[in-house]
């Protein structure tokens, strides 16, 4: 399979890292650790921290991939984007920026380190047995969310860290958006996304603001990119492309951030949408996000909002 570096753009202002996703598996196969407090001195208290310790992206490591055409292939990120990664995380002040599966903004989170890994056996994540090579990108995230401490954290349903973001690859080619949808397991039945949103429906409750009120349209390509998969076994689109058809098929509203990613995946995407091929999975994936007519609705809600140039 062929094998592409991903790079940061210098000019671009979106191009980096957006957010850190808590996510089942993570696409670069390390799990985080949960850190206790340790006995100090005299002290006994042994009261959980809630700090969640693991690299966000390790240099080098080969990342599998699956495109909207159902090509496979892997990427990686060089030693210097990966510190470039890391810098503009923080100077762009993202340290808030959590979700959950990269689907479900979170509220309670941030990251408190930040670090490069510089000796392998020096390093402050060897003291956990994380061994992680020169260059990696460690941060430890604390959790004040209660219900996600309890409900995930603990009971082991997340287990990484899982970077959101936007490169550009060595070839040339389009923005690649990266997120969980880099592991193996992204052809599931729709019946597993339904379990993940009824676990998590109380942690999207809202002190944010929704909105709705899309074309109609947009809701039927979603149900006509359901349809269409379906046919083909599911096989196209990611988990998160899977649930985003689910919630546009169902009219139901969505947060400022979660339109953000719709219209950045949609600017991205479009250009492998094709009517004349359509069960192409460019196309099928395209349908499942709302379509043009959700691309357009979008942008124009995003740009009342000021929430994009325009």
């Amino acid at each position: 399979m062929e094998v592409y570096e991903l790079f940061i753009e210098e000019d671009s202002e979106f191009s980096g890292v957006e957010a850190i996703s808590i996510v089942e598996e993570p696409a670069i196969e390390e799990d985080f650790i949960a850190l206790k407090a340790h006995k100090v001195e005299m002290a006994e208290v042994n009261a959980e921290k809630r700090i969640l310790m693991g690299p966000a992206l390790i240099p080098n490591k080969k990342i599998y991939r699956r495109n909207g055409d159902n090509e496979e292939y892997y990427i990686f990120f060089s030693e210097s984007t990966v510190k470039k990664a890391s810098e503009l995380f923080l100077s762009r002040g993202n340290q808030n920026n959590s979700t959950l599966e990269h689907e479900y903004q979170l509220k309670g989170m941030s990251v408190v380190e930040s670090w490069i890994v510089e000796d392998e056996k020096q390093d402050k994540s060897a003291l956990y047995n994380l061994n992680m090579p020169k260059g990696t990108w460690m941060v430890s995230v604390k959790v004040n969310n209660e219900e996600v401490w309890e409900e995930f954290v603990k009971t082991g349903k997340v287990k990484g860290f899982s970077i959101e973001g936007y490169f550009s690859d060595n070839a040339g080619g389009p923005k690649e958006q990266v997120e969980e949808t880099l592991c193996k397991d992204c052809l599931e039945e729709l019946q597993a996304e339904y379990a993940l949103l009824e676990a998590v429906a109380a942690l999207e409750e809202v002190e944010l603001e929704s909105y709705g009120g899309y074309p109609e349209s947009a809701s039927n390509n979603a149900k006509l990119g359901i349809k269409r998969n379906k046919e083909l076994g599911n096989k196209c689109a990611t988990q998160v492309g899977k649930v985003r058809a689910q919630q546009l098929a169902r009219k139901e509203k969505f947060t400022v951030p979660t339109l953000k990613r719709i219209y950045s995946y949609l600017r991205r995407a479009e250009e492998y949408y094709d009517p004349a091929k359509p069960e192409a999975c460019g196309t099928i994936s395209y349908l499942l996000w709302g379509g043009k007519s959700m691309k357009n609705w979008v942008e124009s809600k995003l740009k009342g909002l000021d929430e994009i140039d325009g």
